[in-house]
């Protein structure tokens, strides 16, 4: 008896993991999950980016001038204090650097860079960063960035009058880097180590820990919560770990995705899931017109009306009436008001089971995506959207 539950029990779990499996996309681990404690770092420093034809920071800018200053200095050049503050900035700008540092990069390697004006500069085309120490979280220097700036764009004006192309402001170096200090994993050596999911959901993890167990043997893959598997090494396994997790990377998963509907008001987009579903439910939707119009209508005076003396001055009266002798000139405000609506019919919109069917019974109504918005809110109030509606 006992033999036998324990095959139903089995069973039933395979059973639920080919449903799953046959119900969501299939998708590669390493798309939808990382391994926990490998990941990018941030790269920070601050330079200067010199060669600029007069776009660069203005001369009042101070910081941009005690910077130069302090850079000529270093280079053996001894200014005075007049020179310092007779020296002119216009070819060069104050930049912020920044960089992320991938996992396992060696001293030597290249990342690529993103330079970013701070000042008052028009434009850092053509310009060229000089050595910039790019430093981490810890405040140690982990590489050192120099080149030529690559913005994509361009700036230029005179006389009022200015034209730009994308963003001079911000350039990129690529492979501008190099690497000075490596980041530690002692990675070949750990007996565990985690899945992340990207996007937590129970379904989806229960998913992952079932394909590592049935693919890989002399490991266990256990759920930790909705988003962490761990992954325990057991003594049997004989292997490299970095050729284990270049498998596990590689393993078809089912995800799992909930239903949801993201609205974007101010494109007006609207953004359905595949799993959004909706009962039957009866909409009826129209507009209403409010348009006023307002528009003056003048009466002149006779043209046989005597002349005003000479020297008249005419006096406005209320009410929008210019009186003079021999006759006057009368303004009057005529305003109109129309209200108008639409005479839509109810529709009856049906129970859609396939994303589909829930597209044509919504384009049925005829409507735009701006009054789709509002018919799709007021249907998640009546309780007939089986979705979550985000807006954003």
């Amino acid at each position: 008896m006992k033999t036998a539950r324990i095959f139903t029990f089995i069973a039933f779990f395979f059973a639920v993991i080919f449903f799953i499996t046959s119900h969501a996309d299939a998708a590669r681990i390493k798309d939808v999950a990382g391994i926990g404690g490998i990941r990018d770092n941030q790269l920070v420093g601050y330079g200067l980016v010199v060669g600029l034809a007069g776009t660069g920071d203005d001369i009042k800018n101070g910081f941009t001038k005690e910077t130069l200053a302090n850079m000529l200095s270093r280079q053996g050049l001894g200014m005075k204090e007049e020179a310092r503050k007779n020296l002119s900035s216009d070819n060069v700008a104050s930049v912020m650097v920044s960089a992320e540092l991938p996992p396992f990069a060696k001293v030597g390697s290249r990342i690529d860079v993103l330079v970013s004006s701070i000042g008052d500069a028009d434009d850092l085309r053509g310009g060229t960063l000089l050595m910039t120490p790019l430093r981490g979280a810890d405040s140690r220097i982990y590489a050192v960035a120099q080149g030529a700036v690559s913005t994509g764009g361009f700036s230029a004006g005179g006389g009022g009058s200015k034209v730009s192309k994308n963003h001079p402001t911000v350039g990129r170096i690529a492979n501008g880097a190099f690497v000075e200090r490596e980041l530690k994993y002692n990675f070949e050596n750990r007996k565990s180590f985690s899945i992340n999911l990207y996007k937590p959901d129970f379904t989806t993890a229960t998913g992952v820990a079932a394909a590592i167990n049935g693919s890989i043997t002399g490991i266990e893959a256990k759920l930790v919560d909705s988003s962490t598997i761990a992954v325990d090494i057991e003594e049997s396994f004989t292997g490299s770990i970095v050729k284990l997790v270049s498998v596990i990377e590689n393993i078809n998963i089912a995800v799992d995705s909930p239903a949801v509907v993201v609205i974007n008001e101010k494109t007006g987009t609207v953004v359905m899931g595949e799993n959004v579903r909706i009962s039957t439910v009866a909409v009826a939707h129209g507009n209403l017109f409010i348009q006023i119009k307002e528009k003056q209508e003048v009466s002149q005076p006779a043209p046989f009306a005597p002349a005003p003396p000479r020297g008249t001055v005419p006096v406005r009266a209320g009410g929008g009436t210019i009186v003079a002798p021999g006759g006057q000139t009368v303004v009057i405000s005529e305003t109109t008001t129309d209200v108008k609506e639409e005479k839509n019919q109810l529709v009856v919109v049906p129970k859609g089971v396939t994303i589909q069917a829930v597209v044509k019974a919504l384009n049925a109504i005829g409507v735009t995506p701006g009054d789709l918005i509002t018919i799709l809110q007021t249907i998640k109030s009546a309780g007939a959207l089986q979705a979550d509606l985000k807006v954003m």
